[in-house]
């Protein structure tokens, strides 16, 4: 017999709001339960029950999946010996417990999926399975396309490492280059060290897309939890980089 759970309770844990927040909708007569609008948020449900808020229908969770827009300047640790800043500042309290999905170094910004799900982590992560990440690159000088060419041929940032990536060349003046580049790799500042050996350091790095999530209508600090067809459609993307190919 599954355990009955109080309907905030259940759309909490949903992610989609906090349990005062599922409170507000049930009062605005926004969610419906079975098809009925829900009056009291005490009524008890469990996973065989259909949730709606706005007809939107609840996938009941323990995992959580938020992306968080990381501004310049912060860490992404919970805390840190040195006293630096960061990015669990602009998370509630209640979400302190996520861990977010490949790390961003102090100095840039940009995408990153915090989540519970250690699954997904290692999935989101692992070498074999290559999932891309984009970024949106400043460096300093003229950038050519043979230099580009040089970045997806590989460079050897260390003994025995060669890091890829592949780029585009957005915009070339004699002080600045944009760049698009996207990474299957994770080595630690692996554009700054690649762009640096190929005389270019860089200006600023903000990473716009990991998988299938983008940073569509946010601004820095904000946060965002993913709904369930987009935690559907990650799902799906990641099981489709699994398949290897049959010889």
């Amino acid at each position: 017999m599954q355990e009955k759970i109080r309907i905030n309770k259940y759309i909490a844990q949903s992610g989609l709001a906090s349990r005062r927040g599922a409170d507000e909708l049930i009062l605005e007569k926004k969610v419906r339960l079975n098809g009925k609008i829900v009056l009291e948020p005490g009524v008890l449900v469990d996973g065989r029950d259909e949730v709606t808020v706005n007809g939107q229908k609840i996938v009941h969770s323990k995992d959580f999946y938020m992306v968080f827009y990381k501004p310049p300047g912060y860490i992404t640790t919970k805390s840190d010996e040195k006293g630096r800043k960061t990015i669990y500042e602009f998370i509630p309290e209640r979400y302190q417990h996520l861990k977010p999905t490949g790390r961003l170094d102090k100095d840039s910004s940009g995408l990153l999926l915090m989540t519970n799900d250690g699954d997904l982590i290692q999935k989101m992560t692992h070498p074999k399975i290559k999932v891309a990440k984009v970024y949106r690159v400043a460096v300093r000088g003229r950038v050519s396309i043979k230099q580009l060419e040089r970045l997806a041929e590989g460079i050897e940032i260390e003994p025995g490492k060669t890091a890829y990536a592949t780029s585009v060349l957005l915009e070339a003046t004699k002080e600045k280059s944009e760049i698009e580049i996207t990474l299957y790799q994770g080595y630690n500042r692996q554009i700054r060290r690649m762009m640096e050996l190929i005389g270019h350091p860089v200006i600023s790095l903000k990473r716009i897309q990991h998988a299938t999530l983008t940073l569509h209508g946010m601004n820095r600090g904000d946060y965002q939890f993913l709904s369930p067809r987009q935690i559907q459609e990650l799902k799906n993307h990641l099981k489709k980089l699994e398949v290897v190919p049959k010889v």
